[in-house]
């Protein structure tokens, strides 16, 4: 059956940024032919510069420069550009916490905030190039220690405010930070989450930070080391409102942000200013297609990629309203996300595919509760979205009225690399479709080579683009040998894909997350997309174990939706149901129904770890970044008890 193609109205696309594919052609073709001067006339006409930069690219492969000579500052083009005009007194931020409390930040009001803080970050001694970590619930305030730290160049990284007292220790010593912003407590699903008292486990460890400020959030009873522990408030009150944006290098560190490995020992992504800025902002517009009036939400926590890129830099640049929610997407009821876009009159609204699988699991009664009518963009982002969900999405939640942009990038890439313009590409459900002007990505094999159309491969980058990571901090070696050796001269994502014969990019998951079962090539996209279309199934997770014979055997964890009972007639059926709707030779050897799967914070399924269950039958690997412990333990009790009934089932056979 050939792939359903959703076009944009002509209503959407007669008010797109973008609105024709003529034109997403024209744009794409002027960056494929003149690189530099496409991305050089955007640099002038999009950022503010204290100095114009005299070259535009210098590329000595692995290693990027942008925009040289150029002196720029994110937090200018964030705030004090937009308060010449009306955008003064737009709000900036939007903020709603679990337990209902509302602020509204205009960009003037978030302007003096960040030049107060700004001021006091001066008073106690910090400067262009020294290092902070921001470990901060989903609060206004972290943008803003953000956009401080910004304003006179010091280098931070925002540590998500899941992570334990030993990632926050970690990333401190690696970063070598002399400075933590942090609060009293965070709140998630009705329960504190002990902010200050993790940071004082990890700076009992560190002794090279000098100052910590503690903003007061939630009312914690918390121990103050007199000295190195300030109140946020106390140094507030009565610092100076105007502190003048530092004029820094294009290629001065804007942050680091540290992802988790196999390994468990972090890597620090380094972006840097301009060319991260002029990225994030350009696709700020051009997937997003976000109008003045806007009000736009990206569900993402700060503390991942997503938060910085497209809750705080892109959406600022561009002067929009930006809404930020610190809570659970079901507290205290599953219809919380849907409330709040109801109550605020959301128009643009980002999420991920796991929090929609979820959607569905609860059912269709929640989002139908409620007047949706404002939204007219949706958008998926952090893993691949299986067509069944893509479908869901687009009919429940957009009525079958709004464009989705599934959108395709990395926390390396800094910003989204391959996406339908959504009022210029006509999607087809599970796709990433197009990259973006300036992005030219390929699907290879391991030599390089482009593979046929429809055929699965590596997905590469075979162009520097400005908003890519510099290097990893400390670290220019394991860059290099991570991204740039497997396959020569190009960046290697580490994502398989394939582009099928209208051009149209499928990201299929990480490469670890094929499995070869008997020689063929599965990805476990594929199996989960299989699973999911079966009436029964909510979400599932499939991974790969050695097998004697095969190589790899398949197995698959699912959630069943509400209401359905687990039974082994139903794993029979599931084992069945995939033969058909794949092949028999992806029958899995075993699939388990559970009760929930283990995820992140941000909501991706940590399929490693599941690998690791049923390779291991325990866990080594890292941890810190899981939501709810209880669920592996729960998953690792239910697959001893498994394995003891079918041993005792083989003792009553022997018998």
């Amino acid at each position: 059956m050939a792939d359903e193609l959703y076009s944009p109205t002509p209503e959407f696309s007669q008010r797109a940024v973008v609105s024709s594919r003529a034109a997403y052609d024209r744009l794409y073709r002027a960056a494929l032919d003149h690189p530099e001067e496409f991305w050089g006339d955007l640099a002038r006409q999009e950022l503010h510069w204290f100095q114009p930069f005299n070259k535009v690219l210098d590329w000595q492969p692995p290693f990027a420069k942008w925009f040289l000579g150029g002196r720029t500052n994110a937090a200018y083009n964030c705030l004090d550009r937009h308060l010449s005009g009306a955008r003064k007194n737009k709000a900036a931020i939007i903020w709603e916490g679990e337990n209902f409390e509302q602020r509204v930040l205009t960009y003037q009001d978030l302007f003096r905030r960040v030049s107060k803080l700004a001021n006091v970050l001066k008073r106690l001694g910090y400067k262009t190039g020294d290092r902070a970590i921001i470990y901060m619930p989903m609060v206004p305030e972290a943008a803003v220690a953000m956009l401080a730290c910004a304003r006179l160049g010091i280098i931070h990284s925002v540590v998500f405010g899941g992570f334990s007292s030993e990632a926050l220790k970690t990333r401190i010593d690696d970063l070598n930070a002399n400075l933590v912003l942090t609060a009293d407590a965070g709140q998630r699903r009705g329960r504190e989450i002990p902010l200050k008292r993790n940071m004082d486990a990890a700076l009992a460890e560190c002794p090279g930070v000098r100052h910590s400020i503690v903003y007061r959030h939630k009312g914690a009873e918390i121990a103050m080391r007199e000295g190195r522990d300030h109140w946020w408030h106390d140094l507030m009150f009565g610092a100076p409102e105007d502190c003048p944006a530092e004029a820094l290098d294009s290629e001065h560190p804007l942050y680091v942000l540290y992802t988790s490995g196999t390994t468990g020992k972090p890597k620090g992504v380094v972006h840097t200013t301009a060319g991260y800025l002029l990225q994030t902002h350009m696709t700020m517009q051009w997937v997003f297609d976000l109008r003045e009036e806007d009000t736009y939400w990206c569900t993402a926590d700060i503390g991942w990629v997503t938060g910085h890129s497209y809750i705080v830099y892109g959406p600022l640049s561009m002067g929009a309203t930006t809404l930020m929610y610190e809570g659970a997407p079901d507290w205290p009821e599953p219809d919380r996300f849907w409330r709040l876009i109801e109550k605020y009159r959301v128009n643009v609204f980002y999420t991920s595919p796991t929090a929609i699988r979820s959607f569905i699991r609860l059912g269709d009664q929640w989002p139908n509760k409620h007047d949706l009518g404002s939204l007219r963009l949706l958008g998926s982002v952090g893993e691949p979205i299986n067509p069944a969900a893509w479908k869901w999405y687009h009919q429940v939640i957009g009525k079958d009225r709004c464009p989705i942009v599934d959108t395709w990038w990395q926390t390396e890439t800094g910003a989204i690399m391959i996406s339908p313009m959504p009022g210029a590409v006509a999607t087809k459900p599970g796709s990433a479709t197009l990259p973006l002007p300036g992005i030219v990505p390929d699907v290879v094999d391991l030599r390089g080579e482009p593979v046929p159309a429809g055929q699965q491969g590596y997905l590469v980058i075979r162009r520097p683009w400005p908003a890519m990571f510099r290097t990893l901090y400390g670290d220019d070696e394991r860059y290099r040998q991570t991204y740039w050796t497997k396959i020569p001269d190009v960046y290697f994502t580490g994502d398989a894909a394939r582009r099928d014969a209208d051009g149209y990019y499928w990201v299929l998951g990480r490469v670890d997350d094929v499995i070869n079962v008997s020689g063929h090539r599965l990805s476990t996209m594929e199996v989960e997309s299989a699973m999911v279309r079966h009436a029964a199934v909510a979400e599932a997770a499939a991974v790969g174990r050695p097998h004697d014979l095969k190589g790899q055997a398949l197995v698959v964890f699912a959630t069943c939706k509400g209401g359905v009972p687990k039974s082994p007639e139903l794993v029979e059926e599931l084992r069945q149901w995939i033969g058909h709707e794949i092949g028999g030779f992806a029958r899995p050897d075993e699939i388990r129904l559970v009760e929930a799967l283990p995820k992140t914070r941000s909501g991706k399924i940590m399929r490693r770890l599941l690998r690791e269950l049923v390779t291991a039958d325990k866990i080594s690997g890292d941890t810190t970044t899981l939501e709810d412990y209880s669920v592996l333990l729960k998953l690792s009790a239910e697959g001893k008890e498994e394995e003891e009934i079918l041993e005792q089932k083989a003792k009553n056979t022997r018998s």
